[in-house]
């Protein structure tokens, strides 16, 4: 059930009405916007007359919930959410943030270098794997707590976020000192275990949707972190897998317009994962923006064609730049804007 209180409601009236809902069974999550309170209880209770929170003093609105995610709705905050960042980022406002870094870490000297190319191009955050989940146990793994270490040290040098996968749940408090943002990959989007945890944790969280999941299916997997209280997430299109084989996968473009209508959660896209293929990743991503994508997460390796992993997807750092510029140009059009670069090599 979702109540909206009135603009002028009191903080007695809000009280009161949350009161009456815990007493019915519900858990009631509180969300302040701009303008008005919304209350969303969930749960299952017995029995409940929504008419009785439709008369209540203070009350705007009150209605069911029809759908089975309740909180990544967008009735749950109309306005939208934006996820803030302690250097002053935020992802969901008018800025398309991006995201850029290899696949994994491999050395100090690679993922510094990587760094300066990342931050030069004017992206806000250094994506790195320091934990990989390869699908042949031969392949390279990661290089683990070190990878992390190294992560935060560049990212601190030169002023970027880092957000980096987490696998599973004895790598949360592992994590917490090392990144800004959690990533969940495609492979635990329904990892419930995980995401629960997750929504314990107070530090965003980028949810990747699986490669043969729902848009709904998606949704419900958010459902579990915001149900923890962790109202800071972030949601990813990376491609899913058809029948096309030409690609690594197939880049849904129209999941970002559809999920930007269903939720409040901002949506970025991960176009090096949608296709798979370097020379593509340019237009999908301008592509991605145009369908009013929040961000993109991408691959940028300093020598793509000695990547431990991913090497075939990986921008090489003047086509990054490159991409960056065109992105400069194109946001506007949509009413957004990319920052220019504030580190320089």
């Amino acid at each position: 059930m979702i109540v909206a209180m009135q603009e002028a409601a009191t903080e007695e009236q809000i009280q009161s009405v949350i009161e009456r809902m815990v007493e019915l069974g519900f858990n009631v999550h509180r969300t302040t916007g701009a303008q008005q309170t919304i209350l969303a209880g969930v749960g299952t209770p017995a029995h409940f007359d929504v008419h009785e929170f439709q008369v209540c003093s203070g009350v705007h609105e009150a209605y069911r919930i029809s759908s089975p995610y309740k909180l990544a709705g967008r009735s749950f905050r109309p306005e939208g959410t934006i996820v803030r960042f302690a250097n002053g980022v935020s992802i969901g406002g008018d800025e398309v943030v991006v995201m850029a870094g290899p696949c994994s870490v491999e050395s100090r000297e690679q993922i510094l270098l990587s760094a300066q190319q990342v931050a030069a191009s004017g992206a806000k955050f250094l994506r790195g794997g320091a934990f990989k989940p390869r699908s042949s146990p031969y392949s390279f793994q990661g290089m683990g707590l070190e990878g992390l270490k190294l992560l935060r040290e560049v990212g601190d040098i030169t002023g970027l976020l880092v957000i980096s996968e987490v696998m599973e749940i004895s790598q949360i408090e592992l994590m917490l000192p090392y990144v800004d943002c959690f990533q969940v990959g495609a492979r635990n989007m329904q990892n419930f275990n995980l995401l629960r945890e997750l929504g314990y944790v107070r530090k965003p969280v980028l949810l990747k949707r699986g490669i043969a999941a729902t848009i709904e299916e998606v949704l419900l997997s958010a459902e579990y972190i915001l149900a923890g209280g962790n109202y800071d997430l972030v949601l990813c299109e990376r491609g899913i897998r058809t029948f096309e084989t030409y690609t690594r996968n197939t880049m849904d473009i129209s999941a970002i317009p559809v999920l930007k209508k269903l939720t409040h959660l901002p949506v970025v896209a991960d176009p090096s994962h949608g296709v798979g293929r370097r020379d593509m990743v340019p237009a999908m991503a301008f592509a991605s923006v145009a369908a009013g994508a929040d961000g993109l997460l991408m691959e940028m390796h300093p020598n793509p064609e000695k990547a431990f992993s991913d090497g075939a997807q990986s921008l090489f750092p003047q086509q990054l730049d490159k991409l960056m510029d065109g992105l400069r140009a194109l946001a506007p059009v949509v009413g957004r804007y990319i920052a220019k670069p504030a580190y320089a090599l």
